[in-house]
């Protein structure tokens, strides 16, 4: 398996990363079961693993740590903080109290005693980015986390934060997880560019875009999570009509080039020279295997001209699924008297 250096951080990672959101009670409550699937990824040659506090409300922490006991040396462990952790509005955010916290409980959860790289999950509106970058930034510097990135930002977020750390002298982000797949590549316009200009490293995340891009027939199935999604899988839906069309145009490319869906549209997210790492999740043993047997897979450029042809460069089949949305957008009262 292809490794690349994440970004300027010197720290080498594997060209595919296992996401661990669907360890523990959201998807595979069976801690064992869990264990094997990244046992069976870290004998492959995967060496990053990405998971979050809110993953199962922590119990994705607890199985992770589980997983790498003896093997904490060979692996690049990144986590993330800041989506809401409770009904406790002081339990979310970036605030420095509850950074602080939070980092704390992860490395107890995770049971070691740093964090290789240690992510925002989400901007925060209510609180300067300055104070925020100085709280990680003292996690820096007491040892406890490595380094330190984004996720899901606005391009226009990620160069405030870059400029805001060289102002005040703090430790800059230097990394970004954005979504990105066939179906959404709204990123190619400005996030990735931006990020190139800084030199963060990109772990991309959702490259099935959330089972559309899966092989299923039916692309709501495979788990009872996917009701919570509403109406990302709503046949009625414009949006999703044309998602099916496109879909269909990407499994008779897939099949002409003689391999699964899946593997294409992890093929295509690898290809685009600012990602570094691809995070697969999973929720059966063979749905991994099945990409890692084909790790080697690339793309020929009349290849990728086609999937341009079907979905343009820096385009959302439908919009409304992007995740990287400004608080204006999000938000109507920000944009009303």
């Amino acid at each position: 398996m292809e490794q690349r250096v994440l970004g300027t951080t010197g720290i080498t990672v594997s060209e595919f990363a296992l996401g661990a959101m669907t360890f523990g009670s959201f998807a595979i409550a069976d801690h064992d079961e869990s264990i094997r699937m990244i046992h069976t990824a870290l004998d492959a040659g995967i060496n990053f693993i990405d998971t979050a506090d809110i993953y199962s409300q922590g119990e994705s922490e607890v199985i992770v740590g589980k997983a790498i006991k003896g093997r904490r040396d060979d692996v690049v462990l990144a986590t993330k903080f800041g989506l809401p952790f409770g009904d406790d509005p002081n339990t979310r955010g970036g605030s420095a109290r509850w950074v602080k916290r939070a980092v704390e409980d992860s490395l107890r959860r995770l049971d070691v005693d740093h964090i290789d790289l240690y992510q925002m999950h989400r901007p925060d509106r209510h609180t300067d980015v300055d104070d925020t970058l100085g709280a990680l930034s003292d996690l820096i510097r007491a040892g406890k986390v490595r380094t330190i990135g984004s996720s899901a930002f606005p391009a226009s977020e990620i160069v405030e934060a870059q400029w805001v750390a060289e102002k005040n002298g703090h430790h800059r982000f230097r990394t970004e997880q954005p979504q990105y797949s066939l179906l959404d590549r709204a990123i190619e316009a400005d996030v990735l560019p931006a990020v190139q200009r800084h030199g963060m490293g990109v772990l991309t995340w959702s490259p099935l875009a959330g089972g559309w891009l899966s092989g299923r027939a039916d692309p709501a199935a495979g788990s009872a999570t996917r009701a919570q999604w509403g109406g990302m899988f709503d046949r009625d839906d414009p949006g999703n009509q044309a998602k099916l069309a496109a879909v269909e145009q990407f499994s008779k490319l897939a099949a002409e080039a003689g391999v699964p869906l899946p593997v294409l549209a992890t093929a295509f997210v690898r290809n685009h020279p600012a990602v570094t790492s691809v995070i697969i999740g999973a929720s059966k043993p063979q749905h991994l295997t099945s990409l890692l047997d084909h790790a080697d897979f690339r793309l020929t450029g009349e290849m990728l001209d086609r999937i341009d042809e079907i979905v343009p460069a820096g385009t959302n089949v439908r919009q409304v699924d992007a995740f990287i949305l400004t608080p204006v957008i999000q938000d109507k009262t920000l944009r009303r008297r």
